[in-house]
């Protein structure tokens, strides 16, 4: 059945490298990602195709830096991490469309915008991280349980205005409607140990020194609390669970990229688009990221199982996020 998708995906690719070699062998990328994140994908592009990746990191002001180059940017390709900031670049005009046969058959619809305008290239899932020695195998298995009168005063969570908190919140509203989500996350508030504060990996600390029993966190931070020595207790300390694998599958979120608009080098940055989203670049990824990849039929990290992710489209969920934040304010979660 993918013999014919594959093989006009292949061609696809041959196309885009043969277009690539008439322009200069580089391309220039905007990257919110961490280097060490994505200094392997790069390379292992550049010695398969001899076009060589010029990267400009920053913590923020990329989408504002685009506006304010316009057409005179050098930069071909914008990566980041999160459907929000996708969908705030195309919104804010600085990307432009593009599709080809290779990202079609490798992406699912679900993780790629509709109009093309953004490809998820990898997942992550918000999953539950909690106490081994205070919450029973199966104690809880839903987000919907997070606001169950058993776990009042034991949960704990990063703000409910920080973009992956957000994301949640507007599945919760695709799933549930308005009024129901509202009741969710104002019940998840009542059940909260302490005022939201910190980042993942400081409620997975705060679980481990007593302070809750159970945090909202991506998978990714797992292996790198074991990875560090100062923080492994921290992990060794918690069991990690997948929320709703017996009915619509875990939250995921992504981390993706956009074509610039008017990017100088277009078919070298859109050959690298596909070779990410390739079985070879979607392997780097889990292997070296701990990332779950977007591509069926590739791995996921070693450290964790495969598990059954929401297959909600993330542009609704993008779609969603003005409301999440007046919902957090109305509830006024962060108080």
């Amino acid at each position: 059945m993918r013999k014919p998708t594959l093989a006009i995906a292949v061609a696809a690719g041959l196309a885009a490298l043969t277009a690539a070699a008439a322009e200069a062998a580089e391309v220039n990328v905007y990257s919110y990602r961490q280097p060490f994140l994505v200094e392997p994908l790069f390379k292992a592009f550049t010695d398969r195709t001899g076009i060589e990746v010029n990267v400009v990191f920053a913590k923020k002001g990329l989408i504002e830096r685009l506006k304010s180059e316009g057409a005179a940017s050098p930069a071909d390709l914008v990566f980041t991490v999160d459907i929000g900031r996708l969908h705030d670049a195309a919104k804010a005009g600085v990307v432009e469309p593009v599709r080809t046969d290779a990202l079609a058959a490798n992406i699912p619809a679900s993780l790629r915008d509709p109009d093309g305008n953004w490809y998820g290239l990898t997942t992550r899932a918000r999953l539950f991280f909690v106490s081994k020695d205070r919450v029973p195998e199966g104690g809880i298995e839903t987000y919907e349980q997070l606001t169950d009168p058993e776990w009042k005063g034991r949960i704990c969570t990063r703000s409910g205005k920080h973009v992956y908190m957000v994301a949640l919140t507007a599945s919760m509203i695709a799933h549930h409607g308005k009024e129901k989500a509202e009741a969710w996350l104002a019940g998840l508030k009542a059940n909260l140990a302490r005022r939201p504060q910190g980042n993942d990996r400081a409620q997975v600390k705060a679980i481990h020194a007593g302070q809750c029993d159970i945090s909202i966190g991506n998978h990714y931070y797992f292996q790198k609390m074991l990875d560090d020595p100062k923080q492994k207790p921290w992990a060794d300390s918690v069991r990690v669970v997948f929320p709703n694998q017996d009915g619509r599958g875990a939250h995921v979120n992504v981390s993706g990229a956009s074509l610039v608009k008017g990017a100088p080098n277009r078919a070298n940055a859109i050959a690298l688009l596909e070779f990410l989203s390739s079985t070879e670049g979607q392997g780097i990824y889990a292997r070296v990221n701990g990332e779950y990849p977007v591509s069926a039929g590739v791995g996921g990290p070693e450290t964790l199982a495969a598990f059954k992710a929401d297959t909600l489209s993330l542009a609704r969920v993008a779609e969603l996020r003005g409301e999440a934040v007046r919902m957090a304010d109305r509830v006024d979660y962060d108080g």
